[in-house]
């Protein structure tokens, strides 16, 4: 599998961390140190998830020198979702004008576009598809909760597309892929409402239910037990070491989360970051930050990217990608 382009699209709205500070009643310097995060992107007047991965899908296609009608399947790997029924993936098709392809979503919370990936691995592999494109869109903004501080420090909009078509070299492709699921983290991230578990007719059901809610400090622990024994079954030497990686791609959780990777002696120079100026953009966090590794040339075909994070469930997942 070949990365033939990547593309983002930001909303216009800058955000610094002082204006999200003040709307929570948190003192700046605390914000920071705890985020990590100095600005983030925020929709607003007509953008939407909708607009803004269409935007990114319709770039992609033209630095991939392909026309829609070109794309065999269509995903969509985004945390958030645009609506219920119909899937998310049918709507950015009647955006872009793709008919009669493929379209579906595949929904992992933060992790989606690894499961993306994968799939689109498979699906070219096995001469399903020629081209596939992936879309990543967040607007999670739209259901924060200023009372819960941990979360609304955090998330910012924003999107990404990439399509990807048949390698040109054997090594060329996924190389390993892992993902585990800990339920015991299954409500340390949560939106409880919009289900039916809990419904917006239901009778206890409150206007919070339907904004985000983190228990930050839980994720993190449970995170930092799981994840050392999972990177060794992603490939061993990965929990002290980065054997046969160029460059890190991980989902930008928090500050207190990218810390976490200098346990496993990982050098710097060597980890793609974006948390500083994107904030966390829940499913396309990761292809953001592909995108910026790729655009800066810190990436290059040839190399090879470890693509890993942790998402709501809790979900770890990893890809060792030779691009």
């Amino acid at each position: 599998m070949r990365l033939l382009a990547t593309a983002q699209a930001l909303p216009e709205r800058r955000v610094p961390t002082a204006e999200v500070a003040r709307l929570c009643g948190v003192p700046e310097a605390v914000a920071l140190k705890r985020s990590g995060v100095h600005e983030r992107r925020w929709l607003s007047g007509t953008e939407t998830a909708l607009t803004l991965g269409t935007q990114a899908a319709r770039e992609a296609l033209n630095r991939a020198g392909l026309d829609i009608g070109d794309v065999d399947v269509l995903l969509n790997a985004s945390g958030s979702q645009l609506q219920p029924i119909p899937d998310g993936a049918a709507l950015y098709a009647r955006e872009l004008g793709l008919s009669g392809a493929a379209t579906y979503s595949l929904h992992g919370t933060c992790l989606s576009f690894l499961l993306a990936l994968q799939h689109a691995a498979l699906l070219i592999h096995t001469g399903q598809a020629r081209h596939v494109l992936i879309i990543s869109s967040e607007g999670g903004s739209v259901g924060l909760n200023p009372h819960q501080p941990e979360s609304t420090l955090l998330i910012g909009d924003g999107a990404a597309a990439i399509l990807l078509g048949p390698p040109t070299r054997p090594s060329q492709g996924l190389h390993a892929t892992r993902i585990e699921t800990h339920p015991a983290g299954a409500d340390h991230t949560r939106i409880s409402g919009g289900g039916t578990l809990r419904h917006p007719n239901h009778p206890g059901a409150a206007p919070t239910d339907f904004t985000f809610d983190m228990q930050g400090l839980q994720v993190l622990k449970l995170a930092s037990r799981v994840v050392p024994p999972f990177l060794e079954r992603l490939r061993p030497g990965l929990s002290h070491g980065l054997p046969g990686i160029t460059r890190v791609i991980p989902h930008q959780a928090s500050q207190a989360g990218l810390d976490l990777l200098r346990r496993y002696n990982w050098p710097e120079e060597q980890v793609e970051v974006t948390l500083r100026t994107l904030g966390n953009v829940i499913a396309a966090s990761l292809p953001l930050t592909l995108h910026q590794a790729v655009e800066a040339r810190r990436l290059k075909e040839g190399d090879t990217a470890l693509l890993v994070g942790t998402g709501a469930g809790l979900i770890a997942g990893g890809v060792i990608w030779e691009l």
